[in-house]
């Protein structure tokens, strides 16, 4: 690492959190409002999209997206690798379709962001509890059924190891091939040199591109005996393909 270029980063990170927070409770009672009404939850994703656009632009992060195939018609799981808190952000602008996260039960628990979940527009996952997991799956079946999308963080969490990937848990793939639902599997190649998780004063972050690469979609009238171990290993080397090139690290 660049120690001369270090404090610059720190810097950066800091203007960053400062707009991030700062345009989160400028907005806070408009979202508030919003997501009182199921109704409303479409309007605030597009608020959400206008929200990611401006934090983005303004802290001097350019999307570049690699679409290699055709988005499916009907509704799909979307796959990333989590190499970054810069992920969820830039979700917003990768897709226009509207889409439901999927995540961690803690993430109720975050200052400002948590709303998203804790009033309905997001679907969070209790992963101590097979009860609480199942129920999450069932919501997200309901709204595959309405035809909204779905994206998945299938390593659950961002490694510590990022951008080297961790194994891939099971829960997307069963979903896909119980209900029949393609997986668009999604590269985010370098989010982790924006904005990479860990003390402050020692990781990357910064300006410049944000590289995301969308693969062809993947179905599951492909895998015979709905074997969710084959799709979950080829859907980890079509991600990890991009960052193992060494596009990522």
């Amino acid at each position: 690492m660049n120690l001369v270029l270090q404090p610059l980063r720190v810097l950066w990170k800091v203007w960053f959190l400062l707009h991030f927070a700062g345009t989160m409770i400028i907005l806070y009672p408009l979202f508030y409002l919003l997501l009182s009404s199921k109704k409303r939850f479409k309007f605030t994703f597009n608020l959400m999209r206008a929200w990611s656009l401006q934090l983005l632009s303004i802290c001097g992060v350019i999307m570049k997206v690699d679409q290699r195939g055709e988005l499916p018609a009907g509704p799909f799981i979307i796959c990333p690798n989590h190499g970054s808190y810069l992920d969820i952000i830039t979700m917003y602008r990768v897709f226009k379709r509207y889409f439901i996260f999927m995540g961690k039960a803690e993430i109720l628990e975050w200052p400002l962001f948590g709303i998203f979940f804790s009033k309905g527009m997001n679907i969070s996952v209790n992963r101590q509890s097979n009860r609480g997991s199942h129920e999450a799956l069932k919501k997200a079946e309901s709204e595959l059924r309405k035809g909204h999308n779905i994206v998945i963080f299938p390593e659950g969490t961002i490694p510590p190891t990022a951008p080297k990937m961790r194994s891939f848990k099971n829960g997307a793939f069963k979903l896909s091939l119980e209900q029949s639902i393609p997986i668009l599997p999604v590269t985010f190649v370098n989010n982790w040199r924006r904005l990479q998780a860990g003390a402050a004063l020692r990781v990357l972050g910064g300006p410049g591109y944000s590289n995301v690469i969308i693969h062809p979609p993947v179905y599951p009238k492909d895998y015979e005996n709905k074997d969710v171990v084959k799709m979950k290993k080829d859907i980890f080397e079509i991600i990890e393909k991009p960052l193992r090139d060494g596009k990522g690290y």
